[in-house]
């Protein structure tokens, strides 16, 4: 299969919809339980078995539960037990997401999270939409040399926040990767793309390898 020039990330629980997202041409995946929720933190079990069958790269979301992203001190001390999980079990980046009270970044948490990965790539998840200043933000996120970030740019969906995320990605300059979430279909993928000018999307992965293959094709 012709790979997509702009990469396509699938959000998966399962092993078999790990397969089904390779498959259909993801180039990444974000490997959650409860994505009902919003996803969680999968399990080792889970991790290593999506790692034996599957050569496309694997993030691993660390996420105690669903609701908001702020978290006591018990959360917060699993949440670093489960990054020490995922990177023995060899993911290539973690996904996680820190806010204070006030809607914004949990820098101290994050500089945190981000040292105890050990050179592991980290993610900065859709609680950067819940922030009150996505700019602000994003520089904090680079301060703490998050490598990604996945947004919407502040919007309900990746197309209506196009413009933040052009904006956003002028401001990261290369600094930091904007990763396109919220919606993308098949059918608006390349306009989310054509506005916002990222290099790669996100989207829900299922066993239906369609779902995954009409965003890839538009995308060639």
């Amino acid at each position: 299969m012709t790979r997509s020039s702009i990469l396509v990330e699938a959000a998966v629980e399962s092993v078999d919809e790990s397969l089904a997202a390779e498959r259909a041409g993801a180039e990444r995946l974000e490997l959650c339980a409860n994505l009902d929720v919003g996803g969680t933190t999968p399990d080792a079990e889970l991790i290593e078995r999506v790692k034996a069958c599957v050569a496309i790269p694997i993030a691993a979301m660390i996420r105690p539960r669903g609701g908001d992203f702020v978290y006591d001190a018990t959360e917060l001390f699993a949440m670093g037990l489960d990054i020490d999980m995922a990177t023995r079990c060899g993911v290539d980046a973690i996904v996680v997401g820190v806010l204070t009270r006030d809607r914004a970044v949990d820098i101290e948490r994050l500089r945190a999270f981000v040292e105890r990965a050990s050179g592991t790539p980290v993610v900065f998840h859709r609680a950067f939409d819940a922030t009150s200043d996505l700019d602000a933000s994003l520089d904090a996120l680079m301060e703490a040399r998050v490598a990604r970030v996945l947004t919407s740019g502040g919007a309900s969906t990746a197309l209506e926040g196009a413009p933040s995320l052009a904006r956003l990605r002028a401001r990261g300059d290369g600094r930091i990767e904007i990763l396109a979430g919220g919606k993308i279909r098949g059918d608006n993928a390349a306009e989310v793309v054509r506005r916002s000018g990222v290099d790669q999307v996100h989207a829900r992965g299922t066993t239906d390898e369609s779902r995954i293959r009409s965003i890839v094709t538009a995308l060639r």
